[in-house]
């Protein structure tokens, strides 16, 4: 059916895991023990009907649909489905197992091509496996005779097996549809173009992708987890912020009722007041009213007694008796009198009651402030945080430990001033809606005093309490003419330029090397006190270094930086121990003399300089190691070179003490006479070749001085002494001339002895 030459080679099985004759291998048992299993899943999921039929029940019961019994019977139906078709799929896989399989040993041509070249090799061996299939096929007649019957249909028969015989001959996997595939479908079916790879890779990477996905799907969780604990602050927040107002609007009301209850008892007390006061004016009048009455009764009963008891004629005539008379004029007189008096016969007092307006700006206030906020309460301003400065900025912070509202604050400050005049000092006002503001424009290592207050609509907070910011020192700056240094140390000095004292320095060492990014920091000395640090190096080394000075604001910015090399020893001439006869050139390490009858004149001298020997002192670093520099010289110039104490006299020659140690050339009529001095004492030494550049090693290790000539590597002389304390270079010149001294010369291999 196909070409013999599609399976001659080796490397054209590869592509496949197995051989397609192992898929027919397996025995009557395996078939058997496939279909008691698949009978086995069939009659536990008719089992479970009824735990499936209860979990559904629980299912609905907990998402509120166990009223809807549609849906419920719904989602039992389809699951029984399910559970129905998977065990009808692997009841057509038992049952297509067998005959898939003797069909392909006994029909199919291209397994018996496939095996053709097997058969030829081995004849014997095909006899054998014909047999055993038709063994096979005689057993497992019966057993397709059962599920014909069983099934009804050859049609559907057929189906499963062809779909059994897909999924067992599956056996490598098409990425690009996404499918297990059999092998010969990826050589002549339709995914012959596509990409495949074998079926445990592709098992492995998709549960890579699984993992990735799981991985995604608990960093959702997460964040679903997270933004739930979010909302349940909320939550939490919301119900304080309403407790909070609530407890707010029921004071209020308490407040607008107590004040309408007291607007009450007011009123009524006003009221009642102005009702005795009523009373009292109506009960005068009417006792007044009945006065009058009174004597106008009295009035009219006497003037009728007189007119019933005399007679009318005699009544009228004009000489009565004389108690007529006088009772008649008393009588008129009294009459007279009542007639003039007035009868004020208006009420005094309305009965009618003025009506009283009652002021409720109090109340209308309380009620206004329920909705308006009050005035906010004092802010709390925070110390300062370390490195929150610069040198010329400050950060404040600080927090409102209350619930008020704040449109803006104001924060005011003016420099901390221990004059006594300290309340002079100008205050600055800046307004920030935040709760920290930034301040620039400000002086180095100065101290500021902060205040606070907060604003809104109801008016301003009081400030709160001063604080003390202090902002960061000035870089400072290396002296670079006084840096010490030799193989294994360097010795740094500096200055600040700040006039109040910061806390410490630090020290930042970068090393210098061929990369573009030669700048990193390697090393940092922290806590240094003073303006001067012993730095240990590595040797054969060039390093950068920058000083910061610090203070409880923060950090300065880094200083200049310098660059120190260890390749040799590095020293600075002392000028203040100069004879006032030598001079130092622009270079630093030239010393000449002018030409003089005498050494000794009039100038005038420093406290620690020369006096007679017209010398100088050298700086060296104080590090008990190897030190070595050299001295050029003029054939014809007299000098003294080697070191001394820092306390050696200076009115004294070097070398003429026990506190130097030198090599003396002079010249004599005869020849050069060198000379090697240490407390006047000189060894008797001849030197042939007069050195013209002087080698001078210190071993603080060895307790050895030595002098050469490094034009011809030669040895002169050593000193064995123990140094007890550390010694510096010296120089000095007998007659006029030039000494050249050369310093970060590496220690020559020479030199050892």
């Amino acid at each position: 059916f196909y070409h013999m030459d599609l399976y001659g080679s080796k490397d054209r099985f590869d592509i496949f895991p197995e051989e397609l004759s192992a898929q027919g291998d397996k025995s009557l048992g395996d078939m058997k023990r496939d279909s008691v299993l698949s009978s086995e899943k069939i009659q536990y999921s008719q089992e479970a009907g009824y735990d499936l039929e209860k979990e559904v029940a629980e299912l609905a019961k907990m998402y509120g649909i166990d009223e809807d019994r549609e849906k419920e019977l719904e989602l039992l139906g389809h699951t029984e489905m399910l559970e129905s078709r998977r065990s009808l799929t692997r009841t057509g896989k038992a049952r297509s197992q067998g005959s898939i399989f003797n069909a392909s040993e006994s029909s199919s041509p291209v397994k018996g091509r496939s095996q053709s070249p097997k058969q030829q090799r081995l004849p014997g061996k095909v006899s054998q496996d014909e047999d055993q299939n038709k063994a096979r096929a005689e057993d497992e007649s019966p057993i397709w005779s059962r599920e014909g019957l069983s099934s009804g249909s050859m049609s559907d028969e057929w189906n499963s097996q062809a779909v059994s015989e897909e999924e067992e001959a599956a056996d490598v996997f098409c990425s690009t549809c996404k499918i297990p595939i059999r092998a010969f479908d990826k050589l002549f079916g339709e995914h012959k173009d596509h990409e495949v790879t074998q079926l445990p890779s592709a098992v492995e990477s998709e549960k890579e992708e699984i993992h990735k996905n799981m991985c995604k799907l608990e960093e959702q969780i997460a964040q679903m987890e997270n933004f739930a604990s979010h909302l349940e602050e909320i939550f939490i927040t919301v119900e304080e912020n309403f407790g909070r107002q609530e407890q707010n609007f029921e004071v209020h009301y308490n407040d607008a009722v107590q004040v309408l209850a007291q607007k009450y008892e007011e009123q009524l007390e006003a009221l009642g007041e102005e009702k005795r006061q009523k009373l009292e004016a109506l009960y005068e009048q009417l006792v007044s009213c009945g006065e009058h009455l009174n004597t106008c009764k009295e009035l009219t009963d006497t003037t009728q007694e007189l007119c019933l008891e005399n007679d009318k004629a005699s009544f009228m005539k004009v000489n009565m008796s004389l108690a007529i008379a006088h009772a008649f004029s008393s009588y008129n007189y009294r009459l007279e009198e009542f007639l003039k008096k007035e009868v004020d016969l208006e009420l005094s007092t309305q009965p009618e009651f003025e009506e009283r307006v009652i002021d409720f700006s109090e109340v209308e206030q309380l009620m206004n402030s329920i909705n308006a906020i009050p005035a906010p309460c004092a802010p709390v301003i925070n110390p300062q945080a370390p490195n929150a400065a610069t040198g010329t900025s400050l950060r404040v912070c600080w927090g409102l430990f209350s619930d008020d509202t704040v449109e803006c604050y104001q924060l005011c400050y003016k420099p901390v001033s221990h004059e006594r005049h300290s309340d002079e000092q100008a205050e600055h006002m800046l307004k920030v809606k935040e709760t920290y503001c930034t301040i620039t424009n400000l002086l180095p290592n100065t101290q500021y005093e902060f205040w606070v207050s907060a604003l809104n609509a109801s008016g301003i907070s009081p400030p709160s309490e001063r604080a003390v910011y202090v902002t960061a020192p000035s870089p400072p700056t290396i002296k670079t003419g006084k840096i010490r240094s030799c193989e294994n140390a360097a010795l740094v000095c500096w200055e600040s330029k700040d006039l109040n004292p910061v806390d410490s320095y630090t020290v930042e060492l970068s090393k210098v090397t061929d990369e573009e990014d030669s700048n990193n920091i390697t090393e940092s000395i922290v806590g240094i006190p003073n303006c001067e640090v012993l730095i240990h190096l590595q040797p054969t080394q060039s390093y950068h270094i920058c000083v910061r000075a610090l203070n409880l604001g923060g950090s300065s910015e880094r200083s200049e930086p310098v660059l120190i090399h260890t390749t040799g020893t590095y020293f600075c001439l002392n000028e203040d121990t100069a004879h006032p006869l030598l001079a130092i050139l622009d270079d630093g390490f030239t010393i000449a003399c002018d030409e003089l009858e005498s050494p000794e004149c009039d100038l005038p001298v420093y406290d620690n300089s020369f006096t007679r020997c017209i010398g100088i002192l050298g700086s060296l670093i104080p590090f008990p190691g190897k030190h070595y520099w050299e001295v050029e010289v003029a054939e014809d110039t007299e000098y003294r070179i080697g070191v001394a104490f820092e306390s050696t006299p200076r009115h004294g020659y070097l070398g003429a003490n026990n506190s130097s140690w030198c090599m003396r050339h002079i010249i004599t009529p005869s020849r050069h006479k060198y000379e090697f001095l240490h407390n006047g004492m000189t060894p008797d030494i001849r030197i042939t070749v007069p050195p013209r550049r002087i080698g001078i090693l210190l071993d603080y290790e060895n307790c050895r001085l030595s002098f050469f000539n490094a034009d011809i590597a030669q040895h002169l002389h050593t000193f064995n002494s123990h140094f007890q304390h550390y010694v510096h270079p010296c120089f000095a010149l007998e007659t006029p001339g030039i000494l050249q001294i050369h310093t970060g010369v590496t220690t020559p291999p020479w030199t050892a002895l």
